[in-house]
C-alpha cells in the first residue's frame, strides 16, 4: 500500500516547481507540464519515489542504523527537527559544518569538548574561574549545543543521509558520496536528481509540502524500528527457551 496518496501530495503543493528559466533539464522526466512559465511536477512519479525511498529507509532502521537529516533552509529547520526526533535519528538544521562527515572525527572531539564541559560545570571545576571565563565557557558550549547539539548521539558515520534541498546542501551531498554514504533527497525542477540515490520530485520550499513528504519517510522509519524491536524480542524469547530444557536436566 502506497505511503502517501496523491490528493495530499497536490493539497500540500508538492507539485509546484521553479520558474522555467531555473529548471534543471535533468528533471525533465518528472515534470508534467508548464503553467505561467512555472513547471508542475508529475505527483504520480512523486508517489512512486516516495514508496521506494521509505522501503530503503524502513529497511536502514530495522537493521539499528542511522540516518542524518539535513535541513538548513528556513522553512524546513523546524520540520526536520521535530520529524528527526520523533523517530531518534541525528539532524543537522542550522549549519553544514565543512568536513562534517568527511572529518567525522574532528567532530566527534568537539561533541566530547561539549560534553567535558558539562562535566566540568557538574563537578565544581569551574566554580574558581572569574565571571568573565565563565562567559566565554558558556559562550562555547552555547556555539557547540546550537551546531552539534542535535547530532550528539551520533558515534558513528551514519548509514544515510536525507537532504532537504539538494541544491542548498550540495556540500553534504558531495561529503556523503566521497564516503559511499546513500543520499535520499528533495528534488525541485531546479536540481539535479541524479546527484542523489533516492530522488523524491516534490517542491522543496513549501514546509507543507517538506512536511508531508518527511512524515510518509518517518512513518516507516518507525515500522523499521518497531520490527526490529519485535525481532529482538523474538530473539530473546527463543534464547530463553533454548536455555529451560538444560536447567531442567541439571
Amino acid at each position: 500500500m502506497s505511503r502517501t496518496n496523491f490528493d495530499q501530495l497536490l493539497q500540500a503543493g508538492c507539485h509546484f516547481g521553479h520558474l522555467r528559466r531555473k529548471w534543471n533539464p535533468a528533471m525533465a522526466p518528472y515534470i508534467f507540464m508548464e503553467r505561467n512559465g512555472i513547471h508542475i511536477i508529475d505527483l504520480h512519479k512523486t508517489v512512486v519515489k516516495i514508496d521506494e525511498a521509505s522501503e530503503a529507509l524502513k529497511n536502514i532502521a530495522k537493521q539499528g542504523k542511522k540516518i542524518l537529516f539535513v535541513a538548513t533552509k528556513k522553512q524546513a529547520k523546524d520540520v526536520i527537527a521535530e520529524k528527526a526526533q520523533s523517530v531518534n535519528m541525528p539532524y543537522i538544521n542550522e549549519r553544514w559544518a565543512g568536513g562534517m562527515l568527511t572529518n567525522f572525527q574532528t567532530i566527534r572531539k568537539a561533541i566530547k569538548k561539549m560534553a567535558n564541559i558539562d562535566k566540568l560545570t557538574a563537578d565544581g571545576t569551574y566554580s574558581n574561574l572569574s565571571k568573565r571565563e565563565l562567559l566565554q565557557i558558556s559562550r562555547q558550549r552555547a556555539k557547540l549545543e546550537k551546531n552539534l547539539g542535535s547530532i550528539a548521539d551520533l558515534t558513528r558515520l551514519p548509514s544515510a543521509i536525507f537532504v532537504v534541498d539538494v541544491e542548498k546542501e550540495h556540500i553534504a551531498v558531495k561529503e556523503a558520496h566521497r564516503l559511499g554514504i546513500p543520499v535520499f533527497g528533495i528534488v525541485d525542477t531546479n536540481a539535479d536528481p541524479n546527484k542523489v540515490d533516492f530522488a523524491i520530485p516534490a517542491n522543496d520550499d513549501a514546509k507543507d509540502s517538506v512536511e508531508v513528504i518527511l512524515s510518509a519517510c518517518c512513518d516507516a522509519i518507525n515500522e523499521g524500528l518497531q520490527e526490529r524491536k519485535i525481532e529482538k524480542a523474538d530473539e530473546k524469547a527463543a534464547a530463553q527457551q533454548e536455555d529451560q530444557p538444560k536447567a531442567t536436566a541439571e
